[in-house]
C-alpha cells in the first residue's frame, strides 16, 4: 500500500473523529472505528492527520486508490502542452523567403501552435534594425487572421522576437 495515508493497524491515536457514508459522523476511540471497519469489511483510512483529533474515514482503500490515480490522470490528459515553433529571417530577407516561412508559420498556428519569429542581426547587421522590426510587424499583421500577437517585437542581444499565439 502507498505510504500517503495510514490505515487500520498503521494508526497509532487513541481516538479518531469518523467521518464517512455508512457511519454516524462522531469522535471515536480508535480500537472501535478498526472494529466497525472489520465489521462492514472494508478499511479505516486517515484522511487528516493533522485535526485534532485525526479525521478517519472507512473505505475500501484500493478503490479509493484507484480512483485517485484516475483522477490525476485525468487532470494530466486534460493539461494543455504548449509546442512553441520558431521561424528565423534576416534582416534583409527577400519576399519569396518571407512568403514561405509565413506559409510555415500559418500551417504551425493553425495546428494550435504557439510561433516564435525571430529576426537575427549578423555582424554589421545590426544597423538595421528598424528593418527587422517592420519586417517582424508585417509578419503580425499578415498572420493577424490566424493568431494573436502575444508580446510585440523586442530586441535580446543580436536577435529581435515577436511571439504569436493561435486564435481559439
Amino acid at each position: 500500500m502507498a505510504a500517503n495515508h495510514r490505515i487500520n493497524d498503521r494508526i497509532r491515536v487513541t481516538s479518531v473523529r469518523l467521518v464517512g457514508d455508512n457511519v454516524e459522523p462522531a469522535v471515536y476511540e480508535t480500537r472501535d472505528a478498526k472494529k466497525m471497519a472489520e465489521d462492514l469489511d472494508l478499511d479505516l483510512v486517515e484522511i487528516s492527520p493533522n485535526a485534532d483529533p485525526p479525521v478517519c474515514k472507512i473505505i475500501d482503500y484500493s478503490k479509493f486508490m484507484y480512483d485517485q490515480r484516475k483522477k490525476q490522470k485525468e487532470l494530466a490528459s486534460k493539461a494543455v502542452k504548449v509546442v512553441i515553433k520558431e521561424v528565423r529571417f534576416g534582416p534583409n530577407t527577400s519576399d519569396h523567403d518571407y512568403d514561405f516561412k509565413k506559409k510555415h508559420a500559418i500551417e504551425f498556428l493553425q495546428a494550435g501552435n504557439k510561433v516564435k519569429a525571430f529576426v537575427f542581426f549578423r555582424g554589421r547587421a545590426i544597423v538595421f534594425k528598424e528593418k527587422g522590426e517592420i519586417l517582424l510587424l508585417r509578419l503580425a499583421q499578415d498572420l493577424e487572421g490566424f493568431g494573436k500577437v502575444e508580446h510585440m517585437p523586442s530586441m535580446d542581444g543580436k536577435k529581435m522576437s515577436i511571439t504569436l499565439a493561435p486564435k481559439k
